[in-house]
């Protein structure tokens, strides 16, 4: 009988538990919750594993799926570093500007006030927004509220997500997943994602192209994901308060260089020139209304690593008319500063005009430069053999010169770049007639730009007589022959170089010349319409 009860005993708690596993699932379909709860509750758990006085900005922290097109990426985020104290900028902060020196050498110079909430004694502080091109090195964050009692210890670098190559090295000896475009899912300890994916499991080693992979999911970082290039201090704090921050740092990616539009009047004789700074900012970083500077000068740099970057594309040039630019000297530059806010964003080409020159007094020349400009290092060399330099270019060039004078109608410290110019048509259009590069050049010095080759105008060089006199003498004759095929009178610059020994001597001349320098000779020569004109000269080279 005591057996029978404890039977029935049991079956009646086997039946009292299923009744009551059904009523647990029955609740539990009821509650499930929605995509929408799931994060909520997801986000309530990232932020308590903060530090209460943390304060997290924007980029700090990631959402649970980041992608990474085109192959999705995954992570399951912890949060960021709980550090006692840590704290980073405002929106506020933006209203102290940005002051932005941009340099000819690919080299821009940050400087930004921002305000910071610090505590007493050791703060994390993030400033984001920073150039992805910064050089690390280069930054310095002073005080300005309290230099004295505002300490330094740590300063640090961090972006995560510059490519998924960089993710995938952030997790090698850490297990993640891996999708292929087919549909196979593969889970390992990560050794390698440099070329392919390299997954070990207790079972076998997997390799999965990296071309055949269409998401990864990764599990989370102890100290969060950076997905903005953020610089971090560690800071100390005398007294607690707000305090104004000056951060400074070098970024590449970013430079400018002077580009100017040169028009020709009917008579060649007079040249309107506009100059324009133009910038072009591949940085990684949009500086808003920044005070910009530009500096006109060959800066010395060492040589700087390799720093990472991001993908860029150059946009459509944005001109910025008729600013006021302030030109003045510093050390040994130039430095010009815009008189207005200017916003520069990433990925941006822009203009700003720096220079006007409306009516510059200019001269066209035509110069035939036949001989070879070789220049012997030693004066007990030669060059003996008498076919050396015989062959040489009929081509006559056109030089447009001018004084940057104040007189002639320049005066102004020239920032390198290309000159393109053109030339005023009888139709009252212009067009383009050629350009040329010129260096950084200052008040009171000539300049020569190259254009072109003439093509009515010719030259041709012959050798009409050769002799070796001794071991070390030998006298040579040239013939020179210029053809104008145009309907007026060209003046052609001949310049011959005097090359087979340093010690030359010109025994005879058909026309009047000027020496340039010990082994270079000028001649000027009118040449009639449809005519051709010749000269003639014998030297003697003694070594």
């Amino acid at each position: 009988m005591g057996k029978i009860r404890w039977r029935y005993a049991g079956l009646l708690v086997l039946v009292l538990s299923l009744m009551l596993a059904v009523t647990i699932a029955g609740l539990a379909q009821e509650q499930t919750p929605t995509a929408e709860e799931e994060i909520e509750v997801a986000t309530a758990a990232i932020t308590a594993t903060l530090s209460p006085s943390s304060t997290v900005t924007e980029g700090v922290l990631v959402s649970p799926t980041v992608p990474l097109s085109p192959t999705a990426v995954t992570t399951e985020t912890e949060g960021d570093e709980g550090a006692q104290g840590a704290v980073a900028a405002t929106e506020a902060d933006q209203e102290h500007g940005v002051e932005l020196t941009v340099y000819n050498q690919n080299l821009g110079l940050v400087k930004e006030v921002r305000t910071f909430g610090l505590e007493e004694g050791e703060n994390v502080v993030r400033y984001t927004g920073v150039a992805s091109q910064i050089q690390p090195t280069s930054v310095h964050f002073v005080s300005l509220t309290d230099p004295e009692g505002t300490t330094v210890l740590e300063q640090n670098y961090m972006y995560d997500l510059g490519s998924t190559r960089d993710l995938l090295l952030k997790y090698v000896e850490q297990e993640i997943s891996v999708r292929t475009a087919e549909g196979s899912v593969y889970t390992g300890t990560l050794l390698s994602g440099v070329d392919d994916i390299m997954l070990a499991s207790e079972e076998a080693i997997k390799v999965v192209r990296m071309s055949q992979v269409q998401e990864f999911t990764f599990p989370a970082l102890s100290e969060g994901l950076i997905t903005k290039p953020t610089l971090m201090w560690l800071v100390r704090a005398s007294a607690a308060g707000e305090q104004d921050v000056l951060i400074t740092y070098l970024t590449n990616g970013i430079s400018w260089q002077a580009d100017y539009i040169a028009t020709l009047v009917a008579d060649d004789e007079a040249l309107s020139i506009i100059g324009w700074a133009t910038l072009t900012n591949q940085s990684g970083a949009t500086y808003e209304d920044a005070k910009l500077k530009l500096l006109a000068g060959d800066v010395h740099r060492t040589a700087e690593p390799r720093l990472p970057s991001l993908a860029v594309e150059k946009e459509m040039a944005e001109a910025v008319s008729a600013p006021t630019v302030e030109e003045r000297g510093l050390f040994a530059y130039h430095l010009y500063q815009i008189e207005r806010p200017v916003t520069v964003r990433d990925r941006q080409t822009k203009q700003i005009e720096l220079v006007g020159a409306p009516d510059v007094a200019v001269d066209k020349v035509h110069v035939y430069e036949p001989s070879p400009t070789v220049r012997l290092s030693s004066a007990d060399r030669a060059i003996t053999d008498p076919t050396y330099g015989l062959e040489s270019d009929k081509k006559v060039r056109v030089l447009l010169e001018f004084a940057n004078k104040e007189e002639d109608g320049l005066g102004i410290p020239l920032p390198g770049g290309v000159v393109r110019v053109y030339k005023e048509d009888a139709d009252g259009g212009v067009e383009f007639v050629g350009e040329d590069t010129i260096d950084h050049t200052p008040e009171g010095e000539d300049l020569s730009l190259f254009l072109g080759n003439a093509f009515d105008v010719v030259g041709e060089r012959t050798q009409i007589a050769f002799e070796q006199l001794g071991e070390r003498t030998i006298e040579e004759s040239y013939r020179i022959t210029l053809r104008n095929q145009r309907e007026e009178v060209v003046t052609v610059r001949v310049i011959e170089h005097l090359f087979r020994a340093q010690d030359a001597e010109v025994l005879s001349s058909s026309e009047g010349y000027e020496m340039l320098d010990a082994n270079t000779m000028q001649y000027t020569l009118d040449v009639a319409e449809e005519a051709e004109k010749s000269i003639t000269y014998t030297v003697r080279y003694e070594w």
